[in-house]
């Protein structure tokens, strides 16, 4: 089975098919957040159709790294900060497969901010995962870009000089068509979410609160939580986007004073994702790329491709 032929299977999926035939055992810490991502996951997954021979989940590095560890679907471990790149190449090599990135905050707003902005900018259709605990946690907890301002850690020993970043203002400003938070303590809806994230075409951006219950226990576990499209007290337009700002800015303002709200922020289904425009543009061929070298036959090299361009 390959991720060519498995394409478009149509059959019974069961959650368990997404769990290694030799279970690695998890080294994440009693309590950690990234636990929910996995379990999240592998509910998602089946419920959305695809077998594990459809889905290529990259990671970096840091604790979030390690999940397609422990999700049996096809797996890329890059270097810190670089899962959006590799995911955007995967996804141009072969359009057919389902591509999930991801990243922790420090990994995906840090080191790997200019990859994330861009990669919302030209709406690749892939589902990038943060996992978002405010803290560099495999690292033994530095600050990290969501770290709240005066929180204090071993590189911080005075607290925090800085506010922290707002990831869903910055995802809507670089281009993201799909922008959601959800917290490991919600299980239900960070399934749902992420159902809606994989089926979205173009770039969805899912900021993922994860309690690090050893190097960041000023955030408790990020509950109560709110979901927005459930209470009362909220009332916006996920598709109109200056409301969707309005939400996401009153959001970011009061998770640190305790106040965690969670839901879909931003959603919109008009815009094509880039591998659609390339193709509009006759730059990316029906057939997928990476397809071309299971035939018969010579294989193109680069340097013919790009004699156009000399």
């Amino acid at each position: 089975m390959s991720a060519f032929n498995a394409i478009g299977e149509e059959r019974e999926i069961d959650r368990d098919e997404y769990t290694p035939g030799v279970e690695p055992q998890p080294t994440w810490c009693p309590g950690c957040g990234d636990f929910g991502v996995l379990k999240a996951l592998k509910q998602a997954l089946p419920e959305v159709g695809l077998t594990p021979e459809e889905v290529l989940t990259v990671t970096g590095i840091g604790c979030s790294g390690k999940l397609n560890s422990y999700l049996d679907t096809y797996g890329f471990h890059t270097i810190h900060g670089r899962s959006l790149p590799v995911a955007r190449a995967a996804k141009l090599a072969n359009d057919g497969l389902t591509v999930i990135a991801a990243g922790g905050d420090g990994d995906g707003y840090g080191i790997g901010g200019n990859h994330f902005i861009h990669t919302a900018r030209e709406n690749h259709d892939i589902t990038y995962i943060v996992f978002n605990n405010e803290v560099f946690g495999l690292t033994k907890g530095q600050t990290s870009p969501t770290s709240p301002k005066g929180h204090k850690s071993k590189t911080q020993p005075s607290g925090n000089a800085k506010s922290p970043i707002r990831p869903l203002s910055l995802s809507l400003t670089a281009g993201a068509t799909y922008i959601a938070r959800t917290a490991a303590v919600n299980p239900n809806q960070a399934k749902e979410i992420i159902k809606e994230a994989i089926e979205h075409d173009g770039f969805a951006h899912i900021d993922f609160l994860t309690q690090c219950p050893t190097w960041n226990k000023d955030a408790r576990q990020y509950v109560p939580y709110v979901d927005v499209q459930e209470s009362d007290d909220y009332d916006f337009d996920v598709n109109d986007r200056r409301e969707a700002a309005e939400m996401m800015y009153e959001t970011e303002d009061v998770l640190n004073e305790g106040t965690v709200l969670t839901g879909r922020y931003y959603v919109d289904e008009d815009r094509p994702s880039y591998q659609q425009e390339k193709k509009a543009l006759g730059d990316i061929p029906e057939e997928p790329l990476a397809e071309r070298y299971f035939e018969d036959g010579e294989w193109e090299r680069s340097y013919d491709l790009l004699e156009r361009h000399v």
